[in-house]
């Protein structure tokens, strides 16, 4: 068997690499539908709304970079064209969303994608012995769980 730079195998270091760049396009698009969201949003709940979606897509930017990294840390190149986002991300564009249930609902929907992705991800990573990553997956799965269920009940 052939291992990395920090010793885990060459084969299964490859495959998370592909995953976690699949995931990081998919968190790229989310991260500008949430900017969309941010700038775009209007009606009564627009001063609240606009302060929480801000909050998140500050969080969604440390991850994309820390995802990068992982990437790096792996061997390999984290994917750096919006092209390639747009054409391996899971999470569409949302364009032109401005009333704030739509874009609440929208949020939901991208955290419930990047959860279901990040539970593959964390698979593979215990299967490979790569505790760097499933923990780094483990940490924004038990995040983004407590997001999805303050902005379910903000829903009703």
């Amino acid at each position: 068997m052939q291992t990395n730079r920090i010793g885990l195998d060459s084969d299964k270091s490859k495959q998370l690499a592909d995953k976690l760049n699949k995931l990081l396009a998919s968190y790229q698009i989310f991260y500008m539908n949430v900017r969309g969201y941010h700038w775009n949003v209007r009606g009564p709940e627009f001063f609240e709304l606009h302060v929480k979606f801000e909050e998140q897509y500050n969080d969604l930017l440390l991850k994309v970079d820390e995802i990068a990294e992982r990437v790096l840390t792996l061997g390999h190149r984290p994917m750096h064209a919006f092209s390639a986002y747009l054409e391996n991300s899971d999470i569409k564009e949302a364009k032109n969303v401005t009333e704030g249930k739509l874009c609440v609902q929208g949020l939901l929907e991208g955290y419930k994608q990047l959860i279901s992705m990040q539970r593959e991800v964390m698979e593979l990573a215990q299967e490979a012995q790569d505790e760097g990553t499933a923990t780094l997956m483990s940490d924004y799965i038990t995040q983004q769980e407590k997001t999805v269920w303050m902005f379910s009940a903000w829903m009703g």
